[in-house]
Order: C-alpha cells, then sequence, then structure tokens
C-alpha cells in the first residue's frame, strides 16, 4: 500500500479512537483532564503523520529502523503537545504501518508486522527508551533489568545486544502493548479489529469506537490501570465492561455508560491501553478496507 494513503489511515484512526465518546475513564469530546485536553490528541494524531508516511518509503526488511521512526513520531508530538498523548498509539501504529507497506494484500499484513519486529536491532531499543523518556511514561521498564529510567540503560543495552523485541518482551508480563508487540498482536487482530470491522457497517463511527474499546476492555484488563493501582483493580474494572456489554440492546445503556465514564474519572482509572489498542484496531480496519 501507498505510503501516503497508510499515513493519512494513522492520521484518521488517531482521530477516530479519541473522538468516541463517553469512551470510560479517558480523554473524548465531551470529557477532558486537568492535565490533557481532547484537542491535544486531535494535534498529535496530525503531527505524527508525516513520521508514519516516511517509515513506510523504500522499507529495509532486514532493518526497518521501528525505534527511529517512534522516536521521531514522540519528537514531533512533543513539539507541539508538552505530555504523553500518543506514545501508545505511536508504538502500536507503526509496526502495522510499516507492515502494510511491505504486504501485497491485507492477508499478508499481520504476518509482516511479525517480520519487522523480529528485525529490529540494538539502535531501536535504544530509540524507544529515548521516546519513553521524551513522553515521559512510566511503568515500561521501570524494572530491575534494563530500567528505562536509568542513565545506563542505553549502554546495558549496547554491551549485551538486546533489541527493541527483546526490551519489549521483557516488559510484557506487565505491560499490554509490550505484549502485543512481542506476540503477533492478538488483542489487536483476534478481538479489536474484528469488533469494529463488523459493527462500523452497521453503527455510527462513534458507537463502533466506543462499542470496541469496551470489548477490548472486556476482555483483557488494562495494564495501565494494573500498574497504577494492582491487577484486582484492573480485573474489577473488566468485569465491570463485561456487564455493561449486556445492556448494550437496553434503554439503559447510554445512561449506564455515562455513570461507568463517570465512575473511572472520578476514581482515576484510566484504561489508557485499551484506548491505543482500539486505535490501532481502527487502524487496521481501515487498512483492510483500503487495500
Amino acid at each position: 500500500m501507498d505510503a501516503f494513503e497508510i499515513a493519512k489511515l494513522a492520521q484518521i484512526a488517531s482521530a477516530l479512537e479519541v473522538s468516541g465518546y463517553p469512551k470510560p475513564g479517558n480523554v473524548h469530546r465531551t470529557r477532558d483532564y486537568d492535565d490533557m485536553v481532547f484537542e491535544d490528541f486531535i494535534i498529535s494524531g496530525i503531527v505524527i503523520g508525516d513520521t508514519i508516511r516516511e517509515a513506510c518509503m523504500d522499507v529495509d526488511c532486514d532493518n526497518p529502523r521501528l525505534g527511529k521512526f517512534i522516536l521521531e513520531a514522540v519528537r514531533e508530538t512533543d513539539r507541539w503537545i508538552k505530555n504523553n498523548t500518543n506514545l501508545g498509539i505511536v508504538m502500536m501504529i507503526t509496526p502495522i504501518a510499516v507492515a502494510a507497506s511491505i504486504s501485497d494484500s491485507f492477508d499478508d499484513v499481520r504476518e509482516n508486522i511479525k517480520l519487522v519486529m523480529a528485525n529490529t536491532c540494538v539502535d531501536d531499543a535504544c530509540d524507544l527508551y529515548d521516546a519513553i523518556n521524551i513522553a515521559d511514561a512510566g511503568g515500561m521498564g521501570n524494572q530491575d533489568e534494563y530500567d528505562v529510567s536509568s542513565d545506563s540503560a542505553k549502554e546495558e543495552l549496547r554491551s549485551n545486544n538486546q533489541t527493541m523485541f527483546d526490551v519489549l518482551k521483557i516488559s510484557a508480563p506487565w505491560d499490554m502493548l509490550a505484549r502485543e508487540m512481542t506476540s503477533d498482536m492478538p488483542a489487536v487482530f483476534e478481538i479489536g479489529f474484528p469488533t469494529y470491522n463488523e459493527l462500523v457497517g452497521e453503527k455510527s463511527f462513534n458507537e463502533a469506537c466506543v462499542l470496541t474499546f469496551l470489548t477490548i476492555l472486556s476482555h483483557v484488563p488494562d495494564t495501565l490501570i494494573s500498574r497504577k493501582y494492582d491487577s484486582d483493580e484492573a480485573l474489577k474494572v473488566s468485569l465491570m465492561a463485561r456487564d455493561l456489554l449486556k445492556l448494550r440492546d437496553s434503554a439503559d445503556f447510554v445512561d449506564a455508560l455515562g455513570d461507568f465514564d463517570d465512575f473511572l474519572f472520578k476514581n482515576k482509572l484510566n484504561p489508557g491501553t485499551t484506548a491505543d489498542l482500539t486505535a490501532a484496531s481502527i487502524f487496521v480496519s481501515l487498512l483492510k478496507d483500503n487495500f
């Protein structure tokens, strides 16, 4: 697929995800937070376009430099927005976009994601660490091994020849995005994408987005919540999402959805990882429709 087309679809997916409302526990078009607002996310989705396009042009499959482009996208976002609005989205979208650019059909995309992720290098790992630090994103890598906040982290990565895939694999047990990127993206390709792709044909963009978000959350406890609190709290939120989905065809659904959003907001329970997975799922659906 053409790099310009892929970049446009990445921008559209970012905009559709944040526009979904009320997307419980997250910033959306009717809910701002103290440190970030709806417009921050719209701007972030726009400014990554040039970097995604560059990443998809003349791809070297043996060295696709995913980390370089993740870092460039985060740096460009940081020029415009001074908080972490899209690190997770950029991390998910970049390998999907690059894989799409080297695919002859949509059916090749998932296999090519595995290819480009397997061919990441130590420089990619170092660039990813720089991106995480620019975005000031807590949790990923903040462990004893290759602590992203350590001054010697990149030196350790180089001395031990740790690729981006390697360090994400280490983070996978406690970070859902790392798990997705190193395990064939099951939440995106087996839950989020098929859900959104089916819903968008029969419902509005907004309804499709919110229901996809809830479906992912109901299946996969959000690791941003579990890192901030604990796994029991993340599971509790997932079970609440599951119960809410049982009401999706009832007259009470809209009110119950609003109540869930209010509950998460008041208790500072932010399923941010689920939002990133939703954006990636929308992106994959758009790719399928435009291949």
